[in-house]
């Protein structure tokens, strides 16, 4: 909207508080307002907001919320994200911009080994103290207070097992025998009273003397550790259980102590007796702070709800920084665990809330299909999701052109995200539906597959889609979408062809092989796909009988009867596969929202863009139009009979207007017309954006973004008034992450190009000189 202005509310010093529905309120700081209209340039707008706050410009970043969404924020990183907003807000007066400042760390702060593999251990993190007050991480009333909810490490070089008498700690294959009243007790990190002016400022006055009431142990001890850190003492607790806490300062004679109990007929703490005089002199004498994992989510918490990927090490590093505390990465692991399931729920409760969280998506989004089912133990089985803004989008502007594939999620229970998405007039990635399924098998697809027909009841027209022929999909396609066509995803083919041949062949041969295998395939006349055919048959017989006879009609431009517009593969949605990649780690209801956060971004994004377009068609297909209209001018056209034209140029090809057909099929194969076409066109003074598929047209191309997807308020369990009505109670899968980092390798065609050893004595492949079995 040209010469639009708007207000800008610009905030910064504030923090972000995550409400019960999820949404996000901002309280606190500093606000300046700016006037800025879409001719304002990113770079003179951040200039000018730091100016502004007087703050370093490199370090921030600027974020606001889209309308109607508060629960994701969106970053303004360039021209075009700066106009998207404006453009966002064009019906508001102001619009709220949040400037968050990332932190400096110095990265000789951290005593963390530069090599770090997952079998640190805590002797290499910490520095050496007395090994009677190091060796544990967490104070035992943690264990006991999380002994219901237990977080591990991917890999965890404590085993500790508390007893009635003592805790056994092993460190690899040592043992210790520590007496249950010693805490364990962290090493001080420099004494600069500096460093802990922010602890001391906040937690000085936490506890307050005989009187003050706590809501539970679990409250007094944490803000016990907060006081003790704020005044630089370690302490150790004589009693420590449900109802009672006695705690002493751990110098030897100094006279500081501490008694909390129960009062009687109530949960509440309150502290009984306390000697706040200190012999010690404080952190002169005292060796460590207590700093437990509990504590390092409390302190990490409203942090990781701005920056979700807030590393261990870095968390190491501004702990150390700002409170003068060495934590070791595991605590700093643990802690931001506690932290994630404290902002984002539990992965268990996740799984427990879909019967609701599946309510709530199509009361929010009426037209959508949200549903899920469960096996005979009642545990998770299958999650499907697509929301009537996608299927509307597809059934009204998109090709009747499917892809269909899936990625492992890395998530604590594993299991297998499945995706249809749609190309729009612009060839971008439109999402349509996608499940959650606790692992790929032929039955997964099939249900897939039939709720993906349940949506689509409406559809009119047959279907392509582009996919594997395994996992069952063959079959469920024909029977489930039936006169629709399944065009094989020649990415699949490819790998199953390198690996089913028997022969051994070189690096070079292999690639050979594949160039003739996707010219064949990309080959628009049988003539063009029988000469790569034999270019493969000189190469390996094998190889051309297993290419004969892999049902070419089903891949090959040449034969293939559905309308695949040129796209061979099916990972044509890799874009929506990172998002989902982005948002694995969480509960499975949040890396829904997360993903359904991201489509309706998208929508939002697109249908602003678009806003823009003075084209009949979009761009990238105006782009395809003007490359093939430079090849007109070489072109002869002759008339035939009727509307059939011949063309001479280097081939001789015959065009049909009436029936929008070249006999060189590039017309047919893409949608767009082809040059020979054109020059046609040209010669009896037509358009020929009046030749290209309708659903290149700006038109279709903003009914597939006409409608908005809606946030989803709240899906927490309602209160059930009715008690004869049975909750459905959903359990989560019985796989687990297995411990260790999870693997970075990527899935795809590694294989097919993987060069074979090659000996250089007797010239064999599959071995080197060391192991060739022929004497010299």
């Amino acid at each position: 909207m040209a010469g639009k202005k708007i207000i800008a509310i610009c905030q910064l010093g504030g923090q972000f508080e995550t409400g019960k529905d999820g949404s996000l309120t901002y309280s606190g700081g500093d606000a300046h307002a700016i006037d800025i209209d879409d001719q304002m340039k990113f770079k003179d707008f951040k200039m000018e907001v730091a100016e502004m706050f007087n703050c370093n410009v490199t370090m921030m970043s600027l974020k606001y919320f889209l309308p109607g969404n508060k629960k994701t924020l969106i970053t303004v990183s360039n021209d075009k994200d700066l106009k998207r907003m404006i453009k966002f807000h064009g019906d508001s007066v102001t619009t709220d911009v949040y400037a968050i400042m990332e932190e400096i760390v110095d990265p000789d702060v951290s005593n963390m080994p530069a090599s770090r593999s997952s079998r640190t251990t805590l002797s290499e993190a910490v520095p050496p103290v007395d090994i009677s007050l190091n060796v544990v991480d967490d104070m035992v009333d943690d264990m006991v207070d999380d002994i219901n909810h237990p977080i591990m490490p991917p890999v965890a070089p404590l085993d500790i097992a508390v007893g009635t008498n003592h805790v056994d700690v092993r460190i690899d294959d040592a043992q210790i025998n520590l007496p249950t009243e010693i805490s364990p007790i962290l090493p001080l990190v420099g004494t600069d009273g500096e460093k802990h002016t922010k602890a001391a400022q906040q937690w000085q006055n936490t506890i307050t003397g005989v009187g003050q009431r706590f809501s539970s142990v679990h409250e007094f001890r944490e803000l016990l550790r907060k006081y003790a850190i704020a005044h630089q003492f370690a302490f150790r607790y004589k009693k420590n259980d449900s109802h009672r806490v006695t705690v002493k300062c751990k110098a030897e004679g100094c006279p500081w102590r501490i008694h909390a109990s129960r009062l009687s007929t109530t949960q509440l703490i309150c502290i009984k007796k306390m000697n706040p005089t200190h012999t010690c002199e404080g952190a002169v004498v005292t060796t460590g702070h207590q700093a437990t994992r509990s504590w390092v989510a409390s302190i990490i918490k409203e942090k990781l709800k701005v920056f979700p990927n807030y590393k261990p090490k870095d968390i190491v590093s501004d702990i150390k920084q700002e409170y003068g505390i060495q934590i070791n990465y595991f605590q700093a692991w643990r802690g931001k665990e506690i932290a994630k399931e404290q902002l984002q729920g539990s992965y268990k409760e996740a799984y427990n809330q879909l019967p609701f969280f599946c309510e709530k998506i199509m009361e929010t989004n009426p037209g959508s299909l949200a549903t899920f089912t469960t096996k005979e133990d009642l545990s998770f089985h299958r999650l499907f999701v697509s929301f009537h803004a996608s299927l509307y989008g597809f059934l009204q502007g998109c090709r009747p052109l499917l892809f269909l594939d899936s990625i492992p999620l890395k998530s604590k229970y594993q299991g297998m995200l499945f995706a249809a998405t749609a190309a729009d007039g612009d060839d971008g990635v439109f999402p349509v539906a996608f499940a959650v399924l606790d692992a790929e098998t032929d039955d997964n697809w099939h249900w897939f597959l039939l709720q993906l027909k349940s949506a689509l009841s409406t559809a009119s027209c047959p279907i392509t889609f582009v996919a594997d022929k395994q996992k069952g999909l063959r079959e469920s396609i024909a029977e489930i979408f039936q006169g629709s066509y399944h065009g094989y995803c020649l990415r699949y083919l490819t790998e199953q062809l390198i690996r089913d041949l028997k022969g051994q062949f070189s690096h070079e041969v292999k690639r050979l092989i594949v160039e003739d295998f996707y010219a064949a395939a990309y080959a628009s006349r049988p003539e063009g796909f029988q000469r790569s055919l034999e270019n493969i048959k000189g190469i390996s017989l094998e190889a051309y009988n297993w290419i004969a006879q892999s049902d070419p009609q089903n891949w090959a431009n040449a034969f293939f009867q559905g309308a695949r517009y040129n796209h061979m593969t099916s990972n044509f949605g890799e874009p929506f596969y990172s998002w989902a990649s982005d948002a694995n780690e969480l509960p499975i209801t949040q890396m829904v929202d997360v993903i359904r956060g991201k489509i309706m971004e998208l929508i939002y994004t697109r249908r602003a863009d678009s806003d823009q377009w003075l084209s009949r068609i979009t761009p990238s297909m105006d782009e395809k139009l003007e490359k093939e209209n430079l090849n007109v001018r070489s072109l002869q056209v002759l008339l035939l009979a009727g509307n059939t034209f011949e063309v001479g140029g280097e081939t001789i090809e015959v065009v049909d207007l009436d029936h929008w057909d070249c006999s060189c099929k590039g017309w047919q194969l893409t949608g767009i017309p082809c040059c020979h076409s054109i020059a046609v066109i040209g010669c009896i003074g037509r358009n020929p954006y009046d030749y290209c598929s309708r659903y290149f047209t700006i038109e279709s191309y903003r009914l597939t973004y006409s409608e908005s997807i809606h946030p989803i308020p709240d899906f927490d369990r309602p209160v059930q008034n009715d008690s004869s009505q049975v909750a459905v109670t959903v359990t989560p899968p019985p796989t687990r992450r297995p411990p260790g980092r999870p693997s970075t390798k990527k899935i795809g065609s590694q294989d097919v190009m993987k060069r074979q050893l090659q000996c250089s004595r007797c010239k064999g492949l599959g071995h080197n000189k060391s192991t060739c079995k022929e004497t010299s």
